[in-house]
C-alpha cells in the first residue's frame, strides 16, 4: 500500500471520517490563511497598522504551511490504520 492513493481514503467507515475531518481542517487553513492574507493587506495601508498587518501575514503563512503538514499526517494515519488491518488479518489465519 502506497501514500496518497485515493483507495486508502476510502478502506473503511473510520477511514472516511477520518479522511472527510482532514478535508474540513485542510479547507478552514485555506480560508484563515486567506482572510489573514486579506486583512494584513489591509493594514498595510496604514503606516499605524503595518506592523500588526505583519503579524496577520506571519500567521497567514504558517497556516498555509499547515496545510501540507495535514495532509501528510492524514495519508500517514490512513497508511497505517490499512497496515494494522493488514496484520490482524495474517494474524487470524
Amino acid at each position: 500500500m502506497h501514500l496518497f492513493r485515493h483507495e486508502n481514503r476510502q478502506q473503511s467507515e473510520e477511514s472516511k471520517q477520518l479522511y472527510a475531518l482532514f478535508e474540513l481542517l485542510h479547507t478552514l487553513a485555506d480560508f484563515g490563511a486567506a482572510f489573514m492574507f486579506i486583512i494584513g493587506s489591509i493594514m498595510f495601508f496604514s503606516d499605524a497598522w503595518t506592523t500588526f498587518g505583519t503579524w496577520l501575514f506571519l500567521i497567514g503563512s504558517l497556516l498555509f504551511a499547515l496545510k501540507p503538514s495535514l495532509r501528510l499526517y492524514c495519508e500517514v494515519k490512513l497508511y497505517r490504520m490499512h497496515d494494522y488491518d493488514q496484520l490482524a488479518e495474517r494474524n487470524e489465519t
